[in-house]
């Protein structure tokens, strides 16, 4: 069993298999729960555009709501400095124990850079599964649906990004000082 303050994810890339990463718990409500990830294991950094968005070593702060087609990263350069807010779109967590859940990426992501605008990723790699059978088509639909729905600027879009990336990076710089 694993300590009660982590919490195990079984994250499923299709065509990829299956990874388990083990984060800090630093917050757990009904609809959200809180997790930190101290070091990224990245081989390579990550970019969008030629601007590296999260490096090997990075830490992560993750929203994960249960019940929804999404989560959200707060990404970091590895010393910290706030690079914007990552949102993957994927499977509802299935929990699988007290201190377990598993999902399924489902390709698309929305990057939001640091005061920029949301920008959809991914869209290729979404079809080219879809068309291999990796993902079968509703479930190819719902993601595109998600990602859909959090770009439009509905009640629980992400239109006003630069400010809701202004306050979960002024709280993740609170969260990474206290428990780091």
């Amino acid at each position: 069993m694993t300590d009660p303050a982590t919490v195990a994810i079984h994250y499923h890339r299709p065509g990829r298999g299956t990874e388990i990463y083990r984060q800090r718990v630093l917050a757990r409500e009904e609809d959200a729960i809180v997790t930190l990830q101290r070091r990224t294991p990245l081989a390579a950094p990550m970019q969008v555009d030629g601007a590296t968005i999260l490096e090997p070593g990075s830490p992560v702060i993750w929203f994960t709501f249960p019940g929804r087609w999404h989560d959200i990263g707060l990404f970091a350069l590895a010393d910290g400095t706030p690079t914007g807010t990552y949102v993957n779109i994927l499977t509802p967590v299935e929990f699988i124990g007290p201190d377990a859940w598993r999902t399924t990426d489902l390709f698309l992501d929305i990057w939001i850079p640091h005061g920029g605008q949301a920008r959809l990723l991914d869209e290729d790699e979404l079809a080219a599964a879809e068309a291999a059978g990796l993902i079968a088509g509703e479930v190819a639909e719902r993601a595109r649906e998600e990602a859909g729905r959090l770009l439009g600027g509905g009640e629980e879009s992400l239109a006003d990004c630069p400010s809701l990336t202004r306050e979960l990076e002024s709280a993740q710089q609170r969260r990474l000082q206290s428990a780091l």
